[in-house]
């Protein structure tokens, strides 16, 4: 190096010594400062400031606003109640997908597994979907999809410098044969004879340059009757789990006004973490309630995934803090979007079902780690969680044991859990609580929050 430039590069340093000098006091505070609760082994969820939630007891809780929905949900329902239906809703989550296919699996063996009405699949979830629209016959792919099927069977990841540069990290090639071997020509015809019957299939993907949310009718895909059909339909549940910046973006070509265009597609859980279509219903008897109503219409929604991330401490790193913002930020999306879907539950009548990996499994790989062995362990949660006595829970997140918001009014804080502080009953609302973290744990009010 030129003197020049060691000069130069000497004077880099010493403005960032000064830098770190300024800082030098809050530095050698944080160095001493003691661990935070979760590296000290108390969970987020038992940490109470008793006093200001023994205050927000006062105000209309959740539980209140719960039983109040409920109320709404169950009235105006139709003089004619309208034909059962049943929709389901399949998140993203990689990997975690192995968990929603052992729960449709499991859900196949206990016999009360019902065919679906609408499919809506997201990222890996649309890669689940056509299987799961079809019905318990495609269960064997399901299976081996999510328990056999090695990491180098989906993507490769790229070691050159020159990645850097490119459109992904990752090959997804493999996953492109994968998909050829899953969704055949006679895949194809069954999904457009279910079509015909007026099932529905759909997938969502981002459009990147427009950044919206596009949802795919595979149905409508499948029934053109064009040679472009197989491949449309296989780009669209590609596009749905290319996770950006990691696989490369799908190319798919639309012809808008009679020019042709070039869009690009990825993962659809960057704009949703799992989506609503609701059962179609024959144009002449959309005007009839009896048939038109969604009142009654069972919901159900699979999240590949937890409904909160695991607590687990953060190094003070720039790259791991911003990590853990947007897989929290990630997991606040999912929960924001369960939540409206119980919305449109109220509003609607439908009933909502709901069921996800259960908090207390340890999940040992990241979403894009496909490793067998850890893949067929949350398979057989799955398989596990659906048959359990009971297995959907039918409140949105934010209501059940520790998912309450955490309010503060200081930093005097009570460690709750086994050894919970009980707040005296003339400062409970007078409304039936389902749960508060600082509340007496012996009387938690549940308003049927779970269901077989």
């Amino acid at each position: 190096m030129p003197r020049t430039g060691h000069l130069r590069a000497m004077s880099s340093l010493a403005v960032a010594a000064a830098v770190f000098a300024s800082g030098c006091f809050g530095a050698t505070r944080h160095m001493m400062a003691p661990p935070s609760p979760v590296v000290a082994g108390i969970a987020p969820g038992d940490i109470a400031d008793v006093a200001a939630e023994a205050d927000s007891l006062q105000l209309v809780d959740p539980a209140t606003l719960f039983r109040v929905a409920e109320q709404i949900r169950t009235e105006h329902r139709p003089t004619v109640p309208p034909p059962k239906r049943t929709v389901l809703a399949l998140s993203g989550g990689g990997a975690y997908g192995a968990f929603s296919a052992g729960v449709l699996v499991g859900w196949t063996a206990s016999g009360s597994r019902p065919q679906f009405d609408t499919v809506t699949g997201i990222s890996t979830g649309a890669i689940i979907a056509p299987l799961a629209f079809l019905g318990p016959a495609y269960d064997p792919q399901l299976r081996d999809i999510y328990t056999q099927v090695k990491q180098d069977e989906l993507y490769v990841v790229r070691k050159s410098l020159r990645t850097l540069f490119s459109d992904a990290l990752a090959d997804n090639t493999p996953l492109v044969r994968k998909l050829e071997t899953t969704i055949t020509p006679a895949l194809l015809a069954a999904v457009a004879a279910e079509h015909a019957k007026g099932r529905r299939l759909y997938v969502g993907t981002t459009e990147l340059d427009g950044r919206r949310q596009i949802v795919w009718d595979l149905g409508a895909i499948a029934s053109r009757g064009t040679p472009a059909d197989l491949a449309l339909f296989r780009s669209a549940v590609l596009a749905s789990a290319a996770i950006p910046g990691f696989f490369p973006p799908v190319h798919i070509p639309v012809n808008i006004d009679g020019s042709v265009y070039d869009e690009r597609h990825v993962d659809g859980g960057v704009t949703a973490s799992l989506f609503f279509r609701p059962p179609w219903i024959a144009p002449e008897r959309r005007a009839d309630p009896s048939f038109s109503s969604l009142h009654g219409t069972d919901l159900y929604m699979i999240v590949a995934g937890k409904l909160y991330s695991d607590p687990e401490p953060v190094k003070p790193r720039a790259l791991a803090i911003a990590a853990a913002g947007v897989s929290t930020l990630l997991y606040s999306g999912c929960r924001g979007d369960l939540m409206r879907l119980y919305t449109a539950c109220v509003l609607t009548g439908m009933n909502y079902h709901l069921v996800a990996i259960p908090a207390e499994v340890p999940i040992t790989i990241a979403s894009t780690d496909f490793d067998p062995v850890a893949m067929r362990k949350l398979f057989d949660v799955g398989l596990k969680t659906i048959a359990a006595t009971p297995c959907w829970r039918s409140t949105p997140p934010g209501l059940e044991r520790g998912e309450g918001v955490s309010l503060r009014a200081g930093t005097q804080l009570t460690r709750t859990g086994t050894d919970a502080v009980p707040i005296k009953a003339a400062e409970r609302h007078a409304g039936p609580l389902l749960y508060h973290p600082a509340a007496e744990r012996a009387t938690p009010a549940t308003p049927g929050s779970i269901e077989k």
